[in-house]
């Protein structure tokens, strides 16, 4: 794992791994702490249930992957991406516990130095009871979602500036009042 002081791209795999599927987007980021295809230069977080707390570790990347349980109405192990701005367009949000990433994606948009190109890749829940293992259908759906967010990371490292399309704002940290969280401009979306 690098620095996060010195990434252009982190990763948060964010839940709680005591309510079954909604842990999955940590697990997903512990496995792909060890995956050699993950491009260098990506900082891979356990956010866990931190939420806010997570600001610190993000507002300067221009890069964020959120690796999440999310609520998409689809049959339990489905994957589903959004982009940061599709999430704050929406009332509810789509992750399990909507509150978290949906705030911290507004918090970033509001802090964040630079622009900034925000993906969430998350799996449908089958179970959020108490519980340590995942679900069969989202234990299945697991080597998916990784194979997902390594292909956004392979995607942001060909081309490096794809989706990045506005400068910084030259008001002082804090005063943004241009800030956008982008749509990637991609082919062969993930």
């Amino acid at each position: 794992m690098e620095d996060f002081r010195f990434s252009d791209t982190v990763v948060i795999g964010v839940g709680n791994t005591i309510l079954s599927d909604e842990g999955v987007g940590v697990h997903a980021a512990r496995l792909l702490e060890s995956d050699p295809r993950v491009p260098a230069g990506v900082t891979i977080l356990d956010g866990g249930t931190l939420g806010l707390e997570l600001i610190p570790y993000a507002s300067d990347a221009p890069r964020i992957l959120i690796l999440d349980a999310m609520n998409s109405g689809k049959a339990p192990g489905t994957l589903a991406r959004m982009t940061g701005k599709d999430l704050l367009g929406t009332t509810a949000g789509r992750s399990v516990h909507q509150l978290g990433v949906a705030d911290l994606i507004a918090a970033l948009f509001l802090v964040s130095s630079g622009p900034q190109e925000i993906v969430v890749l998350g799996v449908q829940p089958a179970n959020t009871d108490w519980g340590t293992t995942l679900s069969p259908e989202v234990e299945a759906a697991l080597v998916l979602l990784v194979d997902a967010a390594v292909a956004q990371l392979n995607l942001w490292k060909e081309s490096p500036d794809r989706g990045l399309k506005f400068q910084p704002s030259a008001l002082p940290r804090g005063q943004h009042s241009d800030r956008i969280v982008s749509e990637p401009c991609e082919k062969g979306s993930v």
